[in-house]
């Protein structure tokens, strides 16, 4: 008589088919196969963590993205957190709610594409959990470390601090613009279309930001117009943005001007470009050897402006 079902043997079996895909864990931390994973504390350093959720239907369209394209970009959004802090990611736990309809090649694909974003920056995946649902449901939680009393938050702008973008912005709306009206057609579709589902989290860029002095820093996720408002909020100051200094390619303004669309409120407005938004000083600023763009600046006050246009722009509301 068998000990124990048929379903839980195959969840073990899945879960061991992903340990063996996975890279091995650092020395001294315990991974996959315990009720925990467990991670040595080092003198000197803080731990960050967060996590995030993708759902079906609210994250992505199951049928437009590849399960290897959506295993990377699960992993790239959350180590992007970790960036956006200025820390260096140290590994993840991932939970899956799978639907019948994603098969377990589909996972082990899915894991593939996972560990291909997350091997580029030594961040094995530590364990999770498995389930069955209606729709396929994405949560990981990521941790990563930081000097002590070096993680850059929101709240650091400082009147007078240049607001800072670290690559070009709205490739990756564009990009689903593209994939949801089916125009494989256009010249720069593969170009914006792995903008938008194989971005890269910019942890070294991250790490020489906090270390150049910067005072506030995000990931920009749901579009400069609403990340940029949380630093604002959490900085209690203003901000004028050029909207003529907004950093754009090539391929997404040829993109935007066939298909009659504004590219400044693309770059904007559209997110999920997971380039880093920073406040920093002057001086700070001249300390600084990675790819950035100046926007604008923080000013004094609680005011936004845009200027170069008369329009308020708004960013992706979850609510």
């Amino acid at each position: 008589m068998p000990t124990i079902s048929d379903s839980t043997r195959g969840e073990f079996a899945l879960i061991e088919k992903i340990r063996n895909l996975s890279a091995p864990v650092p020395e001294g931390v315990l991974g996959i196969g315990d009720d925990c994973a467990v991670l040595p504390q080092k003198d000197g350093l803080q731990s960050l963590v967060s996590c995030d959720l993708l759902v079906e239907g609210e994250h992505f369209v199951l049928d437009r993205i590849s399960p290897r394209e959506l295993g990377w970009k699960s992993a790239a959004v959350n180590i992007s957190d970790i960036a956006a802090m200025g820390g260096r990611p140290r590994g993840t736990f991932l939970s899956l709610c799978l639907p019948e309809k994603f098969s377990e090649a589909d996972v082990l694909e899915f894991i593939e594409g996972y560990n291909a974003l997350s091997s580029r920056f030594s961040c094995p995946l530590l364990g999770g959990d498995t389930t069955r649902g209606k729709l396929l449901c994405i949560n990981v939680t990521v941790l990563g470390e930081c000097p002590a009393g070096r993680a850059v938050l929101r709240s650091g702008a400082r009147s007078g601090d240049l607001i800072c973008v670290t690559g070009p912005l709205g490739d990756s709306a564009t990009g689903l613009e593209l994939i949801l009206s089916d125009r494989s057609s256009d010249p720069n579709y593969q170009y914006l279309k792995e903008r938008h589902y194989l971005p890269v989290p910019r942890v070294g860029e991250g790490m020489a930001i906090a270390k150049a002095g910067a005072g506030a820093m995000m990931d920009i996720s749901d579009g400069v117009a609403s990340d940029l408002r949380h630093i604002l909020k959490a900085s209690s100051v203003g901000a004028e943005v050029d909207c003529g200094a907004i950093p754009m390619s090539t391929q997404m303004q040829k993109t935007c001007a066939s298909l009659g669309l504004d590219p400044v409120e693309k770059a904007l407005c559209g997110g999920e470009d997971y380039e880093l938004l920073f406040t920093i000083g002057e001086q700070e600023l001249k300390r600084l050897d990675v790819e950035h763009y100046v926007i604008g600046r923080i000013t004094a006050g609680n005011s936004l402006v845009w200027k170069g246009s008369d329009r308020d722009y708004l960013g992706f509301r979850h609510f």
